[in-house]
């Protein structure tokens, strides 16, 4: 009797939790979406969301979930939204084929699907969300706004090459010029990246190179001739022609909190792979900015940077995840100054975003922790203080503003604002990060970049013919304005193969430490400080392992550095560590193949 009854009570929670179970589960499917009908999910999509969106008790947990296959957005019915996107053209409004606006414990279980966008499109957003993950899918573009080309014939002799358009890309030839094109959009490029094409790897000593688009001769279908002066470009290389604007990023994300991307390869995006600005607490986990395997006829994926954290807080992981063929670094992290236009009194100044790609969004909020600094020397003024009130007075909201009146707690320094030109830094907005086993490869300019105050863990990662520097802790308040200072950084049981066959910008050394201090010389203080790097193991056919710049506390020890015979040297810089306004260094117990001379190889500066 007890059995039964207690099989009975099972039953019934059985029942319950399947009730429970069904009434929280969103079955695209059942909102019309259909896979791999080549036909428009933009307005189909939008419905579905915002029928979710409403649902009854956002603290219940749902999962929403996609029957796989492709899916084709364009466009046409697709959501209408303003944003003010970080690092991207400030252009609006965007055209969005998956609006997530709003979201409370929400998932989106993709389940292996393909999701192609057509035209000029921002394929996924997730604004004002909480507790959300989206897993399980791709993103990629139909026709993609950089072009891509092979080197058929060289002729050297007269500066003429002869190239073949790859068989997805959309062109013309308009007056002599190589016009590509898609739906909405069209351009002419002015410059490209080469990449090697057995390996497709970055042509050895090219970086940003000139492209063959004018003055060009169609004679054959898909087959073009053009002046084009470039002696590395041999018959098989291929180039991709970069086109010049960067309205949207792949995912775009703001004001959302703890946040969790799950098996996402995104293979194409116009501006970086994945923007966070504003946010806090974001898990990438085997989330991939990357070609769709060996035998992806393409050779690049993303306009900018794979990923991309702006202005964010909390912690920040990136884990397992394959960053290759994009234009520039896998992971960028840095708050931005506010340069200080204005004194108002000894509480009030004026800042002011000063990008023309970053603007349009909140900075900080009441009860933010700042500091002041002087950009021509990159020193702190003053001490630590407190905003009491931050107001946008160009617009009425943060929303599309570039100017705020900040109050402040204590008395601002009395040189801030005077003279000079200084920068507003909030170290609340500033997260922890760590980049775990990861593997970066075959992408323009830089592998990483870190401009944070907290502690960035970088371990376990592999740095594969990177063409610049494989890591950068930069730090600028002069051009992209781009916080900050780095305080606790540990780099180790990482390799590194085959770095700098490029110069780009800040490509000083595999491993790089380069703030942007115009007057070096007159810097009293430190920019960055406490950094360890340790047991890694570099391959290297130059001389340069750390370059660093403006450092208080830099270890370098049991490291491993071997020697490579890919390529051959041609780096200016013929040490093996260059260090320049450096204190409290060392140096210690690394093995190098080939011998290590100290004397040679390390050199300090203090000016």
């Amino acid at each position: 009797m007890l059995k039964t009854h207690y099989a009975a009570l099972l039953g019934c929670f059985a029942l319950l939790f399947a009730g429970c179970t069904e009434q929280n589960r969103y079955d695209l499917a059942k909102y019309g979406l259909t896979p791999d009908t080549r036909e428009n999910s933009s307005p189909l999509m939008a419905k579905a969301i915002q029928a979710v969106s409403g649902r009854a008790n956002p603290d219940q947990a749902v999962i929403i979930t996609l029957p796989k296959g492709r899916y084709d957005f364009y466009p046409e019915g697709a959501d209408q939204r303003e944003y003010y996107i970080s690092n991207h053209d400030q252009d609006n409004p965007k055209t969005v084929g998956l609006a997530f606006e709003r979201l409370k414990n929400v998932t989106f279980d993709g389940q292996g699907s393909e999701l192609v966008f057509h035209g000029r499109m921002l394929p996924v957003s997730l604004v004002n969300a909480e507790n959300c993950t989206l897993k399980n899918f791709s993103i990629d573009f139909e026709n993609p706004h950089i072009s891509q080309v092979e080197i058929l014939e060289n002729d050297t002799l007269n500066g003429i090459i002869t190239y073949e358009v790859a068989p997805w890309v959309d062109y013309e030839v308009r007056d002599s010029n190589f016009v590509a094109k898609g739906e909405g959009w069209e351009h002419t490029s002015r410059s490209g990246i080469a990449f090697e094409g057995d390996t497709k790897r970055l042509v050895y000593r090219t970086s940003d190179i000139s492209v063959g688009t004018q003055k060009v001769d169609e004679i054959a279908p898909r087959i073009l001739r053009a002046p084009w002066n470039n002696k590395r470009l041999i018959p098989g290389t291929v180039v991709v022609l970069r086109g010049h604007g960067r309205p949207t990023p792949g995912i775009f994300m703001t004001y959302s909190t703890n946040t969790t991307l799950e098996n996402i390869q995104v293979h194409y995006a116009e501006g970086m792979g994945l923007l966070a600005q504003m946010c806090e607490d974001i898990a990438l986990y085997e989330f991939s900015v990357a070609l769709k395997g060996d035998d992806d006829p393409r050779y690049f994926t993303t306009q900018a940077d794979a990923t991309h954290f702006s202005g964010c807080k909390g912690k920040i992981t990136s884990v397992g995840g394959l960053y290759e063929g994009m234009m520039d670094d896998a992971i960028n992290v840095h708050g931005t100054y506010l340069k200080v236009k204005e004194r108002v009194d000894d509480h009030t100044l004026i800042g002011e975003y000063m990008h023309s790609q970053s603007y349009g969004f909140e900075w900080g909020y009441t009860g933010d922790e700042v500091l002041f600094i002087e950009s021509r020397t990159m020193e702190i003024v003053g001490e630590n203080n407190t905003i009491q009130s931050i107001q946008a007075i160009d617009q009425p909201t943060a929303h599309g503003a570039k100017q705020f009146k900040l109050v402040f707690e204590a008395p601002v320094p009395a040189t801030v604002g005077v003279d000079g030109i200084f920068g507003i830094e909030n170290l609340t907005w500033t997260p922890e990060v760590y980049f775990a086993r990861n593997t970066v490869r075959n992408n323009r300019a830089r592998g990483t970049l870190f401009s944070t105050p907290k502690k960035v863990l970088v371990e376990e990662n592999y740095f594969d013919h990177t063409s610049g520097t494989a890591i950068l802790l930069c730090g600028d308040c002069n051009g992209w304005f781009e916080t900050g200072a780095c305080h606790d950084v540990v780099i180790r049981k990482n390799r590194f193969v085959n770095s700098l066959t490029n110069m780009f910008q800040f490509t000083n050394a595999i491993i790089s430490i380069y703030p942007e201090i115009p007057d070096l010389g007159a810097q009293k203080q430190y920019f960055h400080s406490n950094i360890i790097i340790e047991e890694n193991e570099f391959e290297t056919f130059d001389a340069p392992i750390v370059y660093a710049k403006s450092v208080d506390g830099l270890i370098i020890k049991r490291n491993v550095i071997k020697s490579s015979n890919e390529y051959p040297a041609f780096h200016w810089n013929d040490k093996r560590f260059l260090l320049e306004h450096v204190t409290h260094d060392q140096i210690e117990d690394n093995t190098f193949e080939g011998g290590f001379d100290p004397a040679k190889d390390i050199k300090r500066t203090h000016e």
